[in-house]
């Protein structure tokens, strides 16, 4: 990994930009402020990408080369051909590989005593585990598989003294195997608790259980942050290049609150604990750490083997996909072709590449639904049956994305012959290869390719290039087998869609699908407003999920916001030629970033004016909360103490039919009673646009507007919820021409 001095050096300023040899010089015009900017060549977003690209390469996993836990040896054999190699993975734990035994013993188990050699007086490890009947079924033939042995009742490895297999009707020992005497087994290791950064996050100690699995106790988390997730990877601190963690659930939707919950979460794929330096909760759309636990190297703890059960498991996958941000690559990009399928539902974008097309499904859908795309089962016509399809899907059982090859015999229940089947059940094999998956917000994109031409005349048909083909696509639920269930009549194409696969510019996608506005989601809080107040307080506060910041503004957010006046986001009229004061507690303290959101005023919507490129900066116009050190770097002056409205447990946003009865569930704090506010004073220049916007210096998207008139024009308001008597913007111009002689100088407000 380069360090910042490697990679062109750092600034002690805050908001300073990482290159080197750059030179910046204010320019006041007309009581603005702009930057202009010079830099010679140093191209670090090449080197940042090509040490991203590295990272991203290394999915092969660094646990210890085939290990299965501590040795304990093989077991001898007496009879039956029993042999195979046994393992402590655990302290209740035996793993055999390899295991033989022909399986004609009519009462035969694996057997655990504490006696000197193996006896009557042992006890029965259940194979499988889990099973009906009130005994364990004995043993039947197996020809070199992998057991995974649990302890019962509440055994340790440490109270046995060897594991045999035993016929228990004539009591004859047929291969066993003798446990060393104090045997150190591989052990779960306990870490520090989720550092606190932003959130109310927090924990008790985090434990490995296995190379996979993760337990969390005591997990507090309000659940505000807008696109959060559990998130790993590699570095000294987390970063943009994670990867996304299932949820205890299995879930990959953004992460709910916790209230001192007890969780475990396991690895995705074939990733393991050997593979990443650290586990956080993370901002996909804010790249923001709420907190995270190192992960330290020479671990000597328990394989992964299945021992370890969560909620929503059985068991873990053998391949890795991409959990986290797709990659893009110029050879995998699909963004020149994209088709609506379902209105406002489902899009597909497709790109033949040599003898594959790549195609990508976007889905608004549930976590439990599938989307299924392919060629119809009659050309000029939308016909599921005879139609050839892939089902792509997350799979909450084990825990990947899935692209599979789909046949529609009849529109029925696949019964292993005729049906809505998957091809390898009726004999033929998936054709779909996935290539990644993500699920953010609601929307599952999952990409795969396929062969235009398969050579299964019996389950597949061609993708022609020379010409347009009818598609179907659709929309349903996901049965126990994690197969297609029946869809709903609206939930397919119902017209013929036609599609030349060899196309190179067909988009007529009017709706990416990830919009922010949730149709669905409860209505949005009504605007608040400050007018005729030239002191306003400015503290930070969550942004309402549902009903707040998003919808109000149309903008994402990252879980905060401005809260003015102890309003979330209010619309402020101010006046031209007056002084306004802002009492800023947004946090004075640089490095700790999360708490660190100095008050700047601009006619940027968005903000975050320290971390914005030198040609970004200068083509924004700040109009107070800035100023230059004398090497011309930009710096903030608005930043005082630490003052927050947080949850008093989880968000209850989504509950709260207002905003004020939101406000109850929260309560005010501030990291230092005793430290002081930062206090901004702005004069609104005569020349100052109708609008401008109150922002984070140091992150986007947490403030709102500032409505800018004459003097004497501000809105006469009923306390803080809009305008009850006189809105000067609202009369026609006519009433307002005769009433008032005004026209010639109201300006209006640029909503």
């Amino acid at each position: 990994m380069l360090s910042t001095s490697e990679l062109g050096g750092g600034s002690p300023h805050p908001g300073r930009q990482s290159e080197e040899y750059c030179q910046w010089r204010p320019k006041p015009q007309n009581g603005r402020i702009t930057a202009t900017y010079a830099a010679r060549a140093r191209d670090l977003v090449l080197v940042g990408l090509v040490v991203a690209l590295l990272l991203v390469a290394n999915v092969e996993s660094r646990a210890p080369e085939h290990y299965f836990g501590r040795l304990i040896g093989d077991i001898v054999e007496f009879g039956h051909g029993v042999k195979g190699r046994v393992y402590a993975v655990d302290e209740s734990t035996l793993y055999v590989k390899g295991f033989h035994y022909d399986g004609t013993a009519p009462d035969a188990f694996f057997w655990v005593g504490n006696s000197p050699r193996p006896s009557p007086e042992g006890y029965i490890i259940p194979y499988p585990e889990e099973y009906t009947g009130r005994e364990p079924p004995s043993l039947g033939q197996h020809n070199n598989s992998n057991v995974v042995l649990k302890l019962p009742m509440g055994k340790r490895i440490r109270d046995i003294r060897w594991l045999s297999v035993w016929c228990r009707r004539f009591t004859v020992d047929f291969g066993d195997v003798f446990i060393p005497p104090g045997l150190d087994v591989p052990k779960p290791r306990v870490l520090p608790e989720f550092k606190r950064f932003a959130h109310d996050l927090r924990s008790s100690n985090i434990s490995i259980l296995d190379a996979k699995t993760f337990y969390i106790p005591n997990l507090h988390y309000d659940g505000a942050g807008p696109d959060a997730y559990f998130w790993v990877g590699n570095g000294s601190e987390p970063n943009i290049m994670g990867i996304k963690v299932p949820s205890e659930s299995g879930s990959l939707d953004r992460l709910r609150g916790y209230h001192g919950e007890d969780i475990e979460i396991q690895l995705p794929g074939n990733l393991t604990v050997y593979d990443i330096d650290w586990l956080a909760i993370w901002c996909i759309e804010y790249r923001q750490n709420f907190g995270h636990v190192h992960i330290p190297k020479n671990l000597d703890i328990p394989p992964a083997m299945g021992q370890t059960k969560i909620a929503t498991t059985s068991s873990t996958s053998s391949t890795i996909t991409s959990f986290g941000q797709p990659t893009a690559t110029p050879t995998s990009k699909l963004s020149v072709n994209c088709r609506e399928l379902l209105s406002g539902r489902l899009n597909v974008m497709w790109k033949v590449v040599g003898e594959y097309v790549e195609i990508e499904l976007i889905g608004r859908i549930e976590e439990n639904q599938y989307m299924a795309f392919g060629i119809s089962g009659r050309n000029g016509q939308p016909q599921m049956v005879g139609s050839d399809v892939v089902v792509a899907f997350y799979d909450r059982k084990m825990r990947l994305f899935r692209a599979e090859d789909y046949y529609l015999s009849a529109l029925a229940q696949c019964d292993g012959k005729q049906g809505v089947c998957p091809d390898e059940r009726i004999g033929g094999r998936n054709d779909a290869e996935l290539i990644s998956g993500d699920r953010r917000q609601g929307v599952t994109k999952i990409k795969y390719r396929r062969l235009l031409h398969t050579n299964e005349a019996s389950s597949d048909q061609p993708y022609p290039t020379d010409r347009q083909i009818s598609v179907v696509a659709a929309i349903g639920p996901l049965n126990s087998r994690t197969e297609a269930n029946a869809h709903s009549f609206n939930d397919a194409t119902l017209q013929d869609i036609q599609i030349n696969f060899s196309s190179t510019n067909d988009h007529s996608c009017t709706d990416a699908l990830d919009s922010l506005i949730d149709p669905n989601a409860p209505k949005a809080w009504e605007k608040r407003v400050i007018s005729k107040q030239t002191v306003i307080s400015a503290k930070i506060g969550p942004t309402g999920g549902k009903r707040g910041y998003t919808p109000m503004t149309g903008h994402p957010s990252w879980g905060i916001a401005w809260f003015l006046n102890d309003m979330l986001i209010p619309e402020v009229y101010v006046e031209r030629g007056k002084t306004y004061t802002f009492v800023v507690e947004g946090g004075d303290d640089p490095t700790q970033p999360a708490k660190y959101h100095p008050f700047y005023i601009t006619d940027s919507p968005e903000g975050g004016f320290g971390q914005q490129t030198a040609s970004k900066q200068e083509r924004e116009t700040v109009f107070a909360g800035v100023a230059y050190d004398k090497d011309h770097y930009p710096y903030p002056t608005a930043a005082g103490r630490y003052c927050e409205w947080k949850h008093k447990n989880v968000d209850k946003s989504e509950e709260s039919e207002t905003f004020e009865e939101f406000k109850k569930t929260l309560n005010l704090v501030c990291d230092d009673p005793d430290a002081q506010p930062a206090y901004l004073n702005w004069t609104v220049p005569e020349d100052a646009p109708n609008m401008v916007y109150y922002q984070c210096y140091t992150h986007r998207n947490l403030g709102w507007k500032i409505i800018v008139v004459d003097e004497g024009m501000s809105l006469k308001i009923n306390g803080s919820h809009g305008v009850s008597l006189v809105n000067l913007f609202s009369i026609p111009l006519l009433a307002l021409t005769v009433c008032t002689g005004l026209l010639a100088t109201v300006r209006r407000p640029q909503f």
